[in-house]
């Protein structure tokens, strides 16, 4: 009995100490998440006011929140009343096995920086990039998110994105349209370069410097190719796509332009 008595006295006072260090840790870190995520979203809303760069808000939002959770974890485990010397070469030791395990992550991270630093693109860019494109949402510590014309959502790890070739259709206020209209044989190929022409002075978003290109681009088989080449603002290239190619098609036909498709004649010889 005397020895049952001694060891719950010991588990009473080793409870009593370590279980206040407990309560009171696992209460520091309630708080210190509460305050983190005040401090994040703080950051945030300094960083809208002061127009700091859109690019680097995810950035700077995702590295602060991690930074300030490592530390909070170190504070609440020497609440515990753990030897920080033995646990900071613990965690050394943790750190290369899982930096080697997670190298893929590390070049996600160092990706991201190089992205912030040298920026092939910004928030708000449209770019094709690793077999996707879309319009650049938020450029995080490890990933960039893109929203696709159609609301999908794509992420991409800024490893492959800072080390893989990416088209920026941002990057330049001006765009070339181009355009390859055929004809048949026979038709006025004057008379089609007139129409287009007109057709492009008529539509104001079409640029007149560098000047529309019209020449005859090809004899094909079964057409006579007009190639048209014109620049536009690189927010109106889409209109302009889309519209001239319906005014085309209309304004043939009304000019006795016919606009031929594939065929073949047979001549049999009896």
């Amino acid at each position: 009995m005397e020895m049952f008595d001694n060891f719950s006295q010991f588990i009473k006072g080793l409870a009593l100490t370590y279980g206040l260090k407990a309560i009171a840790a696992v209460i520091a870190l309630i708080i210190g998440l509460w305050v983190i995520k005040v401090i994040v979203k703080a950051l945030a809303a300094l960083m809208e006011k002061k127009e700091v760069d859109p690019s680097l808000r995810g950035f700077i939002n995702s590295l602060t929140g991690i930074l300030l959770k490592v530390m909070l974890v170190i504070t609440v485990i020497s609440m515990l009343g753990i030897q920080m010397t033995s646990f900071v070469a613990i965690l050394g030791a943790a750190g290369l096995a899982v930096g080697m395990a997670l190298s893929g992550t590390l070049q996600n991270f160092a990706g991201g920086v190089m992205l912030l630093i040298f920026k092939p693109f910004k928030v708000g860019d449209f770019i094709e990039a690793q077999g996707y494109a879309g319009v650049v949402s938020e450029i995080q510590i490890f990933i960039t998110v893109l929203k696709t014309p159609d609301n999908k959502t794509i992420i991409i790890p800024n490893g492959g994105l800072s080390t893989g070739s990416l088209i920026n259709y941002s990057a330049e206020s001006t765009r070339r349209v181009d355009f390859s209209f055929g004809i048949a044989y026979g038709d006025s190929y004057d008379d089609a370069k007139a129409l287009l022409l007109k057709l492009i002075k008529a539509d104001g978003r079409i640029l007149t410097t560098p000047e529309p290109f019209i020449v005859l681009g090809a004899l094909a088989d079964s057409s006579v190719n007009i190639t048209v080449r014109v620049w536009a603002k690189s927010g109106d290239y889409w209109g302009v796509f889309f519209d001239m190619n319906e005014k085309v098609y209309k304004e043939f036909d009304k000019n006795g332009l016919h606009i031929p498709f594939p065929q073949m004649d047979v001549h049999l010889d009896k």
